[in-house]
């Protein structure tokens, strides 16, 4: 073995410049002479081959050119955890403090001062202030001398690990089961080996609160294996790891309160069904998973699904759902509060994005954060009562009455429609009489008739327009630019009241629409520049 090479060589991540990879294969290659490291890089430009010399396979890649040969000398197989801690907050005997200015160093909030930072003890101390450490990048592959870390940083309590050169999770746990109250975790970035059967449980993660795992390469099933020594997590991030089959957690994740699987492409919605009985689940991201659909079977029209009981924010942005059913599917969840669904193809099918606003809108009744944007009382109200007027035809077309003796909707109505029958009941069925030649009563047509003056121009006569109370007030300010020929941006607008008794509310977020202001017919615009 050459000099310096650790004996575990086969199989450790290393560093080579800039680049990382795993060493796939320590020996001699034909025609050479020497040990060379056999290395498949995290990023195969950096390779040349996949694994094979002169006709030889020595190694095998994912990548047909992820592979090439370095000399050992030329790779960093990383420090251990302490000496990077060391480096990373100047702590170290070989040098000076680094962070800071001077002589000092910040912890936390806190900055201390250093004076004679020869003394070990002092430096002990320093250490031993450490709460909150972050070795991000910092070449760190294990934990180093048994016990070290306990003695050395006693109260650390937050780790951040992430992008680093660690191999296996039982390096993680060498370095956790030092640290007493460990309560946040990260370290993504890390591709490492786990577990594959069960083994014997280490109480290193008995307090731990937060752990993130993301582009690990881990499995569900190695996620299932690990989480028996997780016995209060209540956060887990496990984005970017090729997960894409789940599998019931039995007896394991029962304290789990936020879930993030973005970036793993599951192979259908019904991998969620496996998940649905979390007890304490709150938060479910699921961005970027190529789910097409969503559906609980176990709940018919109006009713609630026992999957999911406590989930009360879920994000399905960037996904490939294409059918309103899922939507209405999400009105099944008991306790859904905060919903995150942009970019899916069912928002496609309806070009006025306020009207799309307000279809989710009606479909969720419990729905109070919508694309985190929060829903007013009066949005949603108008969004439900546009609703019911919206497909008043079409229920009356598909047998639905305003005499309950006669309303008898079609299945095919319920299942496209399935919160309308609750809608009539909150505010009355639809005529047909009112339904008659009526453009349905969207946000589009509720039209404001308001005054504009411009209190420091007299010269200005006041002007009365009918705006659409959705128009949001950049808009307003597109209008009066045509109108007075002044920047929207040099534009201050507000607006009084009859009912505010002479007070003016200025209308300061462009983002906003009127209607967020309580703006009624009748009330004056006020323009100033």
């Amino acid at each position: 073995m050459a000099a310096g090479l650790p004996p575990d060589a086969l199989g450790r991540r290393v560093s080579c410049g800039t680049d990382c990879g795993t060493v796939r294969y320590v020996g001699p290659v034909s025609r050479t002479a020497g040990i060379w490291l056999g290395v498949e890089w995290d990023d195969p430009q950096r390779g040349k081959h996949d694994g094979s010399y002169e006709g030889t396979q020595y190694f095998k890649c994912r990548h047909p050119k992820g592979g090439s040969f370095i000399r050992p000398n030329k790779a960093n197989f990383g420090v251990d955890f302490l000496t990077a801690v060391k480096d990373r907050y100047g702590l170290n005997d070989k040098q000076d403090v680094q962070s800071g200015t001077g002589n000092t160093v910040v912890f936390g909030k806190k900055t201390v001062e250093f004076v004679g930072m020869d003394s070990v003890a002092e430096q002990q101390r320093q250490l031993n202030k450490l709460v909150d450490i972050s070795v991000r990048e910092c070449a760190v592959s294990h934990a180093g001398q048994e016990e070290e870390i306990g003695r050395t940083c006693a109260n650390m309590r937050h780790i951040n690990l992430s992008k680093n050169l660690i191999s296996s999770w039982e390096t993680v746990i060498a370095i956790a089961s030092q640290v007493q109250n460990l309560e946040t975790l990260n370290v993504s970035e890390n591709k490492m080996r786990f577990p594959s059967t069960s083994t014997f449980t280490s109480s290193a993660f008995s307090n731990l609160k937060i752990l993130a795992l993301n582009q690990t390469e881990i499995t569900w099933t190695e996620v299932l294996l690990c989480a028996q020594g997780w016995p209060v997590l209540e956060e887990l991030y496990l984005s970017s790891n090729n997960i894409t089959v789940l599998e019931r957690p039995d007896n394991v994740l029962q304290t789990l309160k936020l879930l993030d699987l973005s970036d793993n492409q599951l192979l259908d919605g019904n991998q969620l069904h496996l998940i649905a009985q979390l007890p304490r689940l709150e938060q479910l991201i699921l961005r970027n998973t190529g789910i097409s659909s969503i559906h609980f079977p176990d709940a018919g029209f109006g009713c609630k699904t026992k999957m999911f009981p406590l989930l009360k924010r879920l994000a399905i942005n960037d996904n490939k759902i294409s059918q309103w059913s899922s939507i209405n599917e999400l009105d099944k969840l008991p306790s859904l509060q905060a919903l995150q669904c942009n970019n899916n193809p069912f928002m496609d099918t309806e070009k006025n994005p306020e009207t799309l606003i307000q279809l989710i809108i009606a479909k969720i009744s419990q729905l109070e954060v919508l694309n985190n944007c929060e829903i007013l009382p009066a949005e949603r109200r108008g969004a439900e009562l546009d609703y019911r007027k919206i497909f008043g035809k079409d229920w009356l077309q598909a047998g639905g009455h305003w005499n309950p003796e006669k309303n008898k909707p079609s299945e095919e109505f319920l299942a496209a429609h399935p919160r309308y029958p609750t809608l009539c009941l909150k505010y009355g069925a639809p005529e047909e009489g009112e339904l008659k030649g009526q453009q349905p009563l969207t946000l589009k047509n509720q039209l404001l008739t308001l005054t504009i003056k411009c209190p420091e121009k007299p010269e200005q006569k006041p002007v009365e327009k009918k705006l659409p109370e959705s128009m949001t007030i950049q808009k307003v300010k597109g209008l009066l630019y045509r109108l007075f020929k002044i920047p929207g941006s040099d534009l201050k607008l507000s607006y009084r009241s009859s009912k505010l008794e002479g007070k003016e509310v200025e209308l300061d977020n462009d983002l906003k629409p009127l209607q967020f202001y309580s703006i009624e017919s009748g009330d004056c615009v006020l323009v100033r520049w």
